[in-house]
């Protein structure tokens, strides 16, 4: 009447690597999906705030539109029309327009 353990020694232990293999799958997906556009995007936008001059014609952040007419480290002065100035940070600048493109509007 005595029973015997059963063990499980024949059990097949999965691989380690294969247990693994969908998250690694997942993160390469992101990385290619989302990660590494968005970190092109971001140093486009950075070279593109760098390379500001005087007399370029910019949209901000807000929407607004304005030609550049001083510059500093870390702001840029923006005529917005009528002799109108604003102070922006170059953060706010989204992007540069052709020139003339006000004039068309």
């Amino acid at each position: 009447m005595l029973i015997s353990p059963a063990y499980a020694a024949d059990a097949a232990q999965p691989d380690p690597i294969m247990s693994f293999l969908p998250l690694i799958v997942i993160f390469v997906v992101f990385y290619f999906l989302i990660i590494r556009p968005q970190m092109k995007r971001s140093k486009e936008q950075r070279a593109m705030q760098e390379a500001l001059q005087k007399g370029d014609e910019v949209i901000t952040a807000s929407g607004q539109l304005g030609k550049v007419i001083k510059l500093s480290d870390q702001y840029v002065t923006l005529d917005i029309g009528g002799g109108t100035e604003s102070i922006f940070q170059r953060g706010a600048i989204n992007t540069v327009l052709p020139k003339g493109t006000i004039k068309d509007l």
